[in-house]
């Protein structure tokens, strides 16, 4: 069994239900604008840290679809370390995404990926690891306040 992924009001789904309920949206309105975007945080307590990534898909100026998955490991004090995981669990999904031919020569959307980093905090020393990393491979790195599908959407389930 793959990632299982969650609709907030229809539950849990698998990735190719998510593909095609993404391809249903896009359907009902060809003409609008879409946006492809990706980010994921962490929460971590003694028992362990909880990685939230969300998938949005952003019909500009018309609302949004959006899905999250979870994945649970030992507790990951390293703050660095958990920077990563997060930014590789969001790559990870949009490597999946490819592999399901998403985003193939029928669908070109611009791909944001959203990285809980920003310019106050510790996270300011990360900014340029991981924003390098991301748009090494391809896709646009947005951090805080522009990362909100990471510190709001994803940040939201992590509680």
């Amino acid at each position: 069994m793959g990632l299982q992924f969650y609709h907030p009001r229809k539950g849990r789904i698998s990735l190719d239900q998510m593909i095609s309920e993404i391809y249903s949206f896009i359907e009902a309105d060809r003409n609008a604008v879409y946006k492809m975007v990706i980010g994921t945080d962490s929460q971590t307590s003694h028992k362990g840290t909880l990685f939230v990534t969300a998938i949005i898909l952003h019909r500009v100026g018309k609302g949004a679809l959006f899905y999250y998955s979870k994945k649970r490991s030992r507790p990951l004090l390293d703050l660095r370390y958990r920077i990563y995981k997060e930014t590789e669990y969001s790559l990870t999904l949009m490597e999946q995404l490819k592999e399901k031919g998403f985003l193939g020569a029928s669908l070109e959307l611009p791909v944001e990926i959203h990285l809980d980093v920003g310019r106050k905090g510790e996270t300011r020393k990360l900014i340029q690891e991981v924003v390098g990393w991301v748009t090494a491979v391809g896709y646009t790195a947005k951090i805080k306040p522009d990362a909100y599908a990471a510190s709001a959407v994803a940040d939201r389930f992590t509680k």
